[in-house]
């Protein structure tokens, strides 16, 4: 009896494993619920109104858009370092050279976007051609990037008031709409969009299905005729890609663009990534996931806010969350093929 019993468990533990490697954005949408409960217990009269409930769709836009930048890469069992800074750079390129060069914004914008795109390709280069590892690759251009923005930049803002005369396109990003008594940005509608692409990308085309079998089995989607170098070095021009558009996302979020906006954006891309179901390990996770980190994140330092705490412990529920969700997956990645 006792040994049909432990049988019986084990099958029980097996399912859940076989089931969360098949649906691995079900872990996020349960913790996200429960967010959403602590935050409805903890205040109610202020969590659940329409202000703050797109104070924290707003706050997490810009991490939802380099998040899916990160998806892309952590897909392919890489990561990138740099996100953060090449979207913080690239917002820098629009807007001195449309404001302080006096460029048309139609030659400003897209050089921004190049920019951030050239940085994926030196990314995704540096790790295919010279087969080194994306940590060291992007923790390396990361320092790169970084004093390129600060020199380039010369450490100055570029004010609200001067980019609204000369480049209001780049601050349209931040036109807010109201729905439903919620003060929505246009940046958040981008992310939604690009949530959209991607997702059809991943699930819906035959390059899709590529990366996702580079980041399971590289060997075995070499073998299967899949140029696995090609696969990387594209995730990370379109990572690069992605997070110029934060850029112009976060000039709007902002209003002026500052060399120092979003330092920090490139831990919570992975946070969001991480938190959302997608395996570090590469060949699991999806969009839709990392959204529902972006809104786990903002939703637990919304609630622990509201509770009156320090902001310490913000960070410290999302460090648990973290921890959780890695060692959730480390389990999930047990189960037999």
């Amino acid at each position: 009896m006792q040994a049909s019993f432990e049988e019986e468990r084990l099958s029980s533990i097996k399912r859940v494993q076989r089931l969360l490697h098949v649906y691995p954005t079900v872990v996020p949408f349960v913790v996200l619920a429960l967010g959403l409960l602590l935050g409805f217990s903890v205040n109610f009269d202020r969590f659940a109104t329409a202000s703050n409930l797109s104070t924290i769709l707003t706050q997490v836009t810009i991490i939802g858009i380099v998040g899916i930048a990160q998806t892309l890469v952590i897909l392919t069992a890489g990561i990138d370092l740099s996100v953060g800074v090449i979207m913080v750079i690239s917002s820098v390129v629009m807007g001195r050279l449309a404001v302080i060069d006096g460029l048309p914004v139609g030659v400003a914008f897209p050089l921004g976007l190049l920019c951030g795109t050239a940085f994926g390709f030196l990314n995704g280069s540096l790790v295919t051609r010279l087969q080194m590892p994306p940590f060291i690759v992007t923790l390396g251009t990361l320092s790169i990037i970084s004093a390129l923005n600060t020199f380039y930049s010369q450490s100055e803002t570029i004010r609200e008031q001067d980019i609204e005369a000369q480049a209001p396109f780049l601050q349209l990003t931040g036109v807010p709409f109201e729905i439903g008594g919620a003060r929505i940005i246009l940046a958040s509608f981008l992310l939604i969009l690009l949530a959209i692409i991607i997702w059809y990308v991943l699930n819906r085309t035959a390059y899709g299905r590529h990366i996702y079998a580079t980041g399971d089995d590289p060997e075995a989607a070499r073998l299967a005729g899949i140029n696995t170098d090609h696969i990387i070095l594209s995730v990370y021009v379109l990572a690069g890609l992605i997070s110029a558009i934060a850029g112009w996302a976060l000039i709007g979020r902002i209003g002026a663009i500052s060399p120092t906006a979003g330092e920090n954006t490139n831990l919570d891309s992975i946070t969001a990534v991480v938190i959302g179901g997608t395996s570090l390990f590469g060949g699991r996770g999806s969009i839709v996931g990392t959204l529902m980190g972006a809104l786990i994140v903002g939703v637990f330092r919304s609630a622990v806010s509201l509770a009156g705490l320090d902001v310490l412990w913000q960070e410290f529920a999302i460090g648990v969350l973290i921890i959780v969700a890695v060692a959730l997956d480390q389990w999930i990645r047990r189960v037999s093929a």
